[in-house]
């Protein structure tokens, strides 16, 4: 049974920087790319960024290039992704994924396996 437990999510004014981290259990992390997403009310859930087994291939939305930073540690099963110079629109439940997408389909929900609960994100004006 894998299991994904997001956290860091919290409430932060515009220009502010939060932390989200994921940790996984059940399956051979390092062997798996991951993923987060974000999905806001009333919207699809939505591609945030992506990295690879290796950690040497990261790929984000363009919505969040520059500011989002991927990472990985594959010896405590963790990804996370920092998240600099927040706006409103980044306001979502983020949820990371874990799977096998080749590097054209890393934004495909569909090629994930498993994922977290989610945690929510709010960035007030």
């Amino acid at each position: 049974q894998v299991q994904l437990v997001e956290s860091g999510g919290g409430l932060v004014q515009a220009g502010g920087s939060l932390r989200l981290s994921c940790a996984a259990s059940g399956r051979t992390f390092s062997r798996y790319a991951m993923g987060w997403f974000r999905q806001s009310p009333g919207k699809e859930r939505e591609f945030v960024a992506a990295i690879s087994w290796s950690g040497n291939s990261t790929y984000y939305a363009d919505s969040v290039k520059g500011r989002f930073t991927i990472s990985r540690d594959n010896t405590k099963n963790t990804v996370s992704v920092q998240m600099n110079t927040l706006k409103p629109e980044d306001t979502a439940v983020y949820y990371c994924a874990i799977g096998k997408p080749t590097p054209v389909r890393v934004q495909i929900l569909g090629e994930y396996d498993y994922w977290g609960q989610g945690t929510q994100v709010t960035v007030s004006s």
